[in-house]
């Protein structure tokens, strides 16, 4: 792999690691494209630990506020001073990401009748050219989600303003419940296992048809970003580094491939932010739409003629 392509890589990685149109399924169309077939993974780690550099940097504040918070939370506890009752938002937001982070566990659980686990599945899903398909139908299910999680908050919105309740925030809960952290959870981990399900547009759309406040729901998931990219780098870290062949790409080519993906990730979380305040989530809806049907073709086209049309 080059310099060249590295950072194109990271750059896609960038993009769509954070901006609702799955980072696993744009990495794994532009490796179908370039006819990238050798072992990606450690790379592909690298990548997600770029985007994981531009989560914390711009939310940096929040974040910081979140451990010091949590340390307090063990403070209170050992002094009986702790009570749910008089939690201030940041930690209910503490506890509701803990409780939507549960759920990744199911990946580990194995799938009856063979000798995998749900993480193998997904491994499977986004290594092997042969389930491109599945890319495309993943895509096509983002874009129903991102509608419906759109078209749920007009209608809140909406009957908010007849109310004379609407909030200057915009419609909806501006925290989490329990129940609503494990929507959020378990969708997460549908989008951990199918390459195309984006993370950041299915967690915010189970979170609007949920009633949460659409950038508190935005905010949610990114914050959940932080944990989620750092424990599966480290799983997959062990797994990249005792594969056949080891890293197999050097330093520099990694190093380019990470700053691209950190730089343009950051760029991307600004955008993401204006373009829900400005309502303009049809781009990424119709987008979506368009590559999932674009990537559903060219897997039928590829089935039929038994190659990769690209290559």
């Amino acid at each position: 792999m080059s310099i060249f392509d590295a950072i194109i890589q990271g750059i896609v990685q960038g993009l769509t690691e954070f901006l609702p149109v799955s980072s696993s399924g744009h990495l794994a169309i532009t490796q179908h494209i370039m006819g990238v077939t050798e072992n990606n993974l450690f790379f592909n780690v690298m990548l997600h630990i770029g985007t994981l550099v531009a989560v914390i940097a711009f939310y940096y504040k929040l974040i910081w506020r979140l451990i010091k918070e949590f340390f307090a939370i063990i403070g209170d506890i050992f002094t009986k001073k702790f009570s749910f009752k008089n939690m201030n938002h940041d930690r209910k937001m503490i506890f509701m990401l803990i409780v939507a982070l549960i759920p990744l566990f199911l990946l580990f659980a194995p799938i009856p009748g063979t000798d995998m686990k749900v993480k193998d599945f997904a491994e499977v899903l986004s290594g092997d050219s042969k389930y491109f398909i599945v890319v495309g139908f993943s895509l096509l299910a983002t874009s129903i989600l991102l509608t419906f999680g759109n078209v749920f908050n007009k209608r809140l919105k909406k009957k908010e303003e007849k109310q004379g309740t609407l909030s200057q925030l915009g419609a909806g809960k501006q925290s989490l419940t329990v129940l609503d952290a494990i929507v959020v959870g378990l969708t997460q981990v549908c989008a951990a296992v199918f390459p195309g399900l984006s993370r950041s547009g299915s967690t915010l759309a189970a979170g609007q048809l949920r009633g949460v406040n659409r950038q508190s729901a935005l905010d949610f998931t990114f914050i959940m970003a932080v944990p989620s990219i750092l424990a599966a780098a480290v799983l997959e870290l062990s797994d990249a580094v005792s594969a056949p062949g080891g890293i197999g790409i050097s330093i520099g080519v990694i190093i380019a491939g990470m700053l691209a993906s950190a730089i343009v990730g950051y760029l991307s979380i600004v955008l993401f932010k204006w373009l829900l305040k400005t309502d303009k989530m049809i781009i990424f809806i119709v987008y979506t739409a368009v590559v999932g049907i674009a990537v559903v073709v060219v897997s039928i086209i590829e089935m039929n003629i038994g190659h990769n049309i690209f290559v």
